[in-house]
């Protein structure tokens, strides 16, 4: 996957499209990605013992969204990533629209 966490990416399709925000958390297994900010959904909590001081009701949480509709973000424009191997060996990802590092 090309994006990490703490990346600055823009939403590219869904109910969000446009909206952009920061990688809070990856899942590589279900190349899925949270954006703070993005697809709220209001989960249910049920008060019990392991929650200690917390009572039950409603919370505002961010869903995951597919990998595939969020991009890079630079000057909150959608980038593609590319990859080059420095000099040094060190393999590093670049935006292929101004060939910065990222």
């Amino acid at each position: 996957m090309k994006i990490r966490k703490g990346d600055e990416v823009v939403v590219i399709a869904g109910k969000d499209k446009g909206a952009t925000g920061k990688v809070i958390r990856v899942l590589p297994r279900e190349e899925r990605v949270v954006v703070e900010g993005v697809n709220l959904i209001t989960k249910n909590i049920k008060a019990d013992a392991q929650r200690a001081g917390k009572e039950s009701g409603r919370v505002t949480v961010e869903a995951p969204l597919h990998v595939s509709n969020v991009a890079l973000a630079e000057d909150g424009k959608p980038v593609r990533v590319g990859y080059r191997v420095n000099e040094d060996g060190t393999k590093v990802r670049i935006s292929r629209r101004s060939g910065k590092e990222i």
